[in-house]
């Protein structure tokens, strides 16, 4: 990843970053460079509310998706979703200890997901292994690969791309942010 003001590093031809990487440019660029901010009432070109909670729902429902999307947009270099990269850090914070598809749901993000399917698409590219549990036949253990291993490597590498969407906040506006959103779900 590069972080510095050049969208285009001498060390990357703009022939090759857009073609082959693009998404370097893109996070170098968000990174380095701080777009006007858009309020929610030009992004969803709505000018009238019917009060401040309803803006702040919107603008919290418009903000999500909006982070999806770029995880989505990160994550796809490594051929992942965001959803398997969850399931990859719970199982490397579980490792060597295996973990169930029930622990698995319990400590994921994104509840609506279905763990086992996304288990499978894992053990498919060879990110986790898996074995029938010895003290009950009806659930799967699960573990991460040395190959699994190896990606959330890399990704630790990358993953401050993915961080900088949020650069444009102080760390006190951060705090407060994360205490104003817990405060939500309370």
């Amino acid at each position: 990843m590069f972080l510095i003001s050049d969208p285009y590093p001498a060390c990357v031809s703009r022939e090759k970053s857009l073609v082959k990487m693009p998404w370097i440019v893109i996070f170098a660029y968000n990174l380095n460079h701080k777009p006007s901010h858009m309020r929610i009432e030009e992004e969803i070109k709505q000018s009238k509310f019917n009060n401040e909670h309803h803006k702040l729902l919107l603008n919290l429902l418009y903000t999500g998706s909006w982070l999806s999307i770029k995880q989505i947009q990160f994550f796809k270099q490594f051929d992942l979703s965001p959803q398997q990269y969850n399931i990859l850090r719970i199982l490397r914070g579980q490792h060597p200890a295996p973990a169930s598809i029930n622990l698995l749901i319990e400590r994921m993000l994104d509840k609506m997901s279905n763990a086992s399917r996304l288990v499978d698409k894992l053990h498919a590219k060879g990110f986790v292994d898996r074995k029938p549990c010895a003290s009950d036949k009806r659930q799967v253990d699960v573990v991460i690969s040395k190959k699994g291993m190896k990606l959330l490597d890399q990704i630790d590498k990358e993953i401050m791309a993915v961080d900088g969407l949020l650069s444009n906040l102080s760390k006190t506006e951060a705090k407060s942010l994360n205490e104003l959103l817990d405060k939500i779900r309370a």
